[in-house]
């Protein structure tokens, strides 16, 4: 395989360059925005900003069904910056859509317990990560042997990457951070997803699509 690493990375976690009240109008409107996107879709909507020292600010929307079943998922702030200036309808529909699809398994489902130790974080990533994002990397590229595996990065440190063993010229393979994967686990969302888009641009790049 190549040496060469998709750093495709979410840069959600990047702070505005805004003087400090002008960031928190940014906050709080983005965390209305989003509040009024998802009770077009859900009756029962709160919305939270939680601080990260790393991603910055963070927003968390919980939402009932009709069965008073409660779902959180998280955002990033420039992800539903972005989303929103592309479109209001679709941002509602990309919102919406990870409240749906945990809504498939029914009792609620709230936000995982951070883990509290290196050793914590590490279970998590050998027992849930690893495994998760290696079985719908083959599931969605089969019956195209894949590889999948965690490597060091010189630039981006501990990462999980991807790639196709069969394209041999350029870069066939995409690395994303292991503390990147782990946040959006932390927020309810699929980090497989984040390879499986950086594959396709691969593919792309090399005309496989």
């Amino acid at each position: 395989m190549t040496n060469e690493t998709s750093h495709s990375t979410d840069k959600g976690s990047r702070k505005a360059e805004m003087d400090p009240q002008a960031q928190e109008q940014l906050i709080a409107a983005v965390r209305h925005n989003g509040s009024v996107a998802l009770r077009t879709r859900f009756e029962e909507v709160e919305g939270e900003v939680v601080r990260h020292n790393v991603y910055g600010p963070l927003f968390v929307y919980r939402v009932k069904d009709e069965a008073g079943d409660v779902y959180a998922c998280g955002f990033f702030l420039r992800e539903l910056i972005v989303k929103f200036q592309r479109s209001t309808e679709a941002a509602e529909q990309w919102m919406a859509s990870f409240f749906f699809e945990m809504m498939k398994t029914k009792g609620g489902k709230q936000l995982p317990n951070p883990p509290q130790s290196e050793d914590e974080a590490k279970e998590i990533v050998d027992k849930v990560l690893v495994p998760q994002c290696m079985a719908a990397v083959n599931e969605e590229f089969a019956p195209e042997q894949m590889h999948v595996g965690l490597a060091m990065d010189e630039q981006l440190g501990p990462v999980l990457e991807a790639g196709f063993p069969a394209i041999r010229d350029g870069n066939n393979v995409c690395a994303l951070p292991l503390h990147v994967l782990l946040a959006h686990y932390l927020l309810n969302r699929d980090p497989s997803e984040l390879l499986v888009q950086g594959l396709y641009k691969i593919r792309e790049e090399h005309g496989a699509d």
